[in-house]
């Protein structure tokens, strides 16, 4: 059962980045003809106007117009299974693993996909014993860099959960976004090299996920930290 559930998020990942690539596809083109992205369209989320523009340049040529037009029709192919596998995703995991899935929902930061990840690619947190072992696991924990007789601490451990460490990342955006308790931590570290704080937030929102699954109880502001 988790088994799929981890195969299915995966497969969710993998649309992800098919998306990415067939975006770049598409701009690369319109660079090569000197094509400029309107300012209201230019960035990461492709409107159904954007779409619509697209639909409506002309190279010139059928010859670009086709390849465009093929490009379009694979990014719109990408896009509906992308949604396809993530409805399955969301629908499969509140279905099988309810409890665990709602109490990971409490904590802001931590969507519908953020949750299904943890639970499919960590598993039952309740295995790890402290945070200290499920940061570690992550990549979350400090750990350790040599160079010579240079030894420093990197804020991320090397043997990691690289997929499942990224969403965390994400995440963290989220919750500083959402949540006071994160904005005020965050503030409080302001000013320090940003790579290295969003992994302290990373780390205390793993500490916060960790916290609610083993007492069982939703995420309230300001309680479980």
């Amino acid at each position: 059962c988790r088994e799929q559930l981890r195969s299915l998020f995966r497969r969710r990942n993998d649309l992800v980045k098919d998306m990415r690539q067939i975006k770049s596809y598409i701009k690369m083109q319109l660079l090569y003809y000197g094509i400029r992205i309107p300012q209201e369209f230019d960035n990461d989320h492709w409107s159904h106007k954007f779409r619509d523009w697209l639909d409506e340049l002309d190279f010139g040529y059928d010859t670009g117009n086709e390849v465009l037009r093929s490009r379009m029709r694979s990014f719109r192919f990408i896009d509906r299974e992308f949604r396809e596998v993530s409805t399955l995703l969301r629908r499969y995991t509140k279905k099988h693993f309810k409890k665990d899935y709602m109490l990971l929902r409490s904590i802001p930061g931590i969507g519908p996909i953020v949750a299904s990840g943890i639970l499919s690619e960590l598993g039952d947190l309740r295995r790890f014993d402290n945070i200290k072992h499920l940061a570690g696991y992550v990549g979350l924990a400090p750990g350790i860099y040599q160079s010579g007789d240079t030894i420093r601490h990197t804020g991320v451990s090397m043997r990691a959960h690289r997929l499942i460490r990224s969403y965390f990342i994400e995440a963290s955006w989220q919750a500083i976004r959402t949540d006071p308790v994160m904005q005020g931590y965050y503030r409080k570290h302001h000013g320090k090299n940003v790579k290295s704080v969003i992994v302290k937030v990373a780390r205390k929102l793993l500490s916060r996920t960790l916290a609610v699954i083993k007492t069982e109880t939703p995420y309230e502001i300001g309680v479980l930290e």
